[in-house]
């Protein structure tokens, strides 16, 4: 059987200072998060915070008609419900597993005292909802202006940089559902994507075979939230095969 995760597999605690994960670690209880689990609906009370890792949680925003479209992606770098430290304990959005692993979870109230008592650790969650605003405000432009080939690309790259490996377990459906059009035009990006030999994608599973070329494709959303993310969250790990920097340079 292979090992239960830890609580310095998610990147955000690994960075507390060691007084606070001392405290901290003792109250975390470490959850299953199965495909398509729903940890919290729009208007919900948050009364946990969660920390992903080696799932992916897709934050939601959910028409009357049923429509969806994802804001953002989460995973070992940061936490579900920065709601409860801002102060306004709910959200509009809806938090759903998008690939399954394990989080630890720990009550609302014991992470906003632990925030409220160490300064050190407010600023960096201060910083990591800095880094969350980013990616929602850019995930809306890239949602209006992008096409849906260069928004799949944009996708894969924020999920992988959320994973260990280079490999998801995804439907075609539910990729359509997160980045809210049509499942035939998922279809077709993914198998544009196929034969150029980027990806190998087969019954919901997708795996990356030339990460570079998939950034060479994707928009400049993906480098502009990757770089204010990498300058915000400076515990984050440099992501193996990746050509970003160079990227970066080339799309300012």
């Amino acid at each position: 059987m292979s090992a239960m995760p830890t609580p310095q597999q998610n990147h955000l605690l690994a960075a507390l200072p060691v007084e606070v994960q001392q405290r901290l670690f003792l109250n975390l209880e470490l959850i299953p998060l199965p495909l398509g689990k729903i940890l919290y609906e729009s208007g919900d009370a948050l009364r946990h915070v969660y920390f992903p890792t080696d799932a992916i949680v897709s934050l939601l925003y959910v028409m009357e008609n049923g429509a969806s479209a994802e804001i953002s992606v989460v995973g070992n770098e940061g936490l579900i419900g920065v709601a409860v430290f801002m102060g306004g304990e709910s959200t509009p959005s809806r938090a759903v597993v998008q690939s399954a692993g394990y989080a630890y979870r720990l009550l609302g109230k014991q992470f906003k005292a632990e925030v409220n008592r160490h300064g050190e650790m407010l600023h960096l969650m201060l910083r990591y909802t800095q880094a969350l605003l980013t990616q929602m405000a850019q995930t809306a432009v890239c949602n209006r202006h992008h096409s849906i080939d260069q928004q799949l690309c944009r996708w894969l790259l924020l999920s992988l940089d959320r994973l260990p490996g280079d490999q998801l377990t995804m439907t075609q459906e539910l990729i359509a559902n997160m980045l809210g059009v049509r499942r035939e035009g998922v279809t077709d990006a993914a198998g544009k994507l196929q034969k150029l030999g980027v990806i190998e994608y087969s019954r919901g599973h997708i795996k990356v075979l030339d990460r570079p070329r998939l950034e060479q494709l994707s928009c400049e959303c993906y480098a502009v939230v990757k770089k204010e993310t990498d300058r915000l969250l400076h515990y984050m790990p440099a992501r193996p095969g990746s050509q970003f920097s160079q990227f970066s340079q080339l799309s300012r």
